[in-house]
């Protein structure tokens, strides 16, 4: 029986890493790209060696070395079941007037272009295929504002009405498309908003439970389980210690 193949996008850490292990369990083909290459090394030899493992260390901005990747996969792992785009990330708090463009163009660059480079390149063989799953990690900063979010949820808002346009877009092609909205999670994501700073990281997780990276993997392999005549437009996810909060109210003080 041949193996199903999924291609994971930001795979050595947080949701990627976790998903890769669980679909690994389960016996499928996996290809993983990041930046870390010792990282996509390990996992490749902890998750079945080069035979069920592919990976490919790049930037997910890099539009030609995206297009490169597609292009060069061995026969074995050409063949793309379902992609998650996971890649992206989050950097700095601050308000819209004080904050760093470079935190800015750096969230644009991971989260849009690199999400449409490697949706672009891999829907063609989808399509002439006539299967295929799109997974997009959204979030709820997507659909809820909130001080210091700004470009952030932005992009996260992108993710979703791509995804939404994407459904628009391949209606009749048995392709499906579901945009993963994730609360509060505690991966590596704290800790890359606020550069390394732990203290910083850690207080976002101080005295809730928030998500697990398996948490959100566990739902990924309930997606890919579900009948192909059925697709789950949109999964908003948070932890029972999370909501949606009143609209904010600014009163002026004496």
């Amino acid at each position: 029986m041949t193996r199903k193949t999924i291609l994971i996008t930001g795979a050595t850490s947080g949701f990627g890493e976790a998903t890769a292990r669980l679909f690994a369990k389960n016996d499928w083909q996996l290809i993983l790209t990041g930046r870390r290459q010792q990282r996509l090394d390990d996992l490749q030899q902890e998750l079945g060696g080069s035979d069920k493992v592919h990976t490919c260390c790049f930037d997910i901005s890099d539009r030609i070395a995206v297009k490169q990747m597609i292009d060069s996969l061995p026969t074995a792992f050409a063949d793309i079941d379902v992609l998650l785009n996971n890649a992206g990330l989050a950097l700095g708090l601050e308000p819209a007037d004080t904050t760093d463009l470079d935190d800015w163009e750096k969230m644009v660059d991971t989260n849009i272009k690199g999400l449409m480079y490697c949706t672009r390149y891999v829907l063609p063989k989808m399509r002439e295929r006539k299967q295929g799953y799109v997974l997009n990690i959204g979030s709820v900063a997507g659909n809820w504002p909130y001080p210091g979010g700004n470009v952030y949820g932005a992009t996260k808002a992108f993710v979703k009405q791509l995804s939404l346009s994407l459904r628009a877009d391949l209606l009749g092609s048995n392709i499906r498309v579901t945009n993963i909205e994730p609360g509060i999670a505690e991966t590596e994501f704290s800790l890359v908003r606020f550069k390394d700073n732990d203290e910083a990281a850690g207080d976002v997780y101080q005295n809730t439970q928030a998500l697990t990276a398996e948490d959100i993997a566990n739902t990924i392999w309930w997606l890919v389980n579900t009948p192909e005549h059925m697709n789950v437009t949109t999964m908003e996810v948070m932890p029972t210690q999370q909501a949606t909060g009143p609209l904010a109210i600014y009163r002026k003080r004496d």
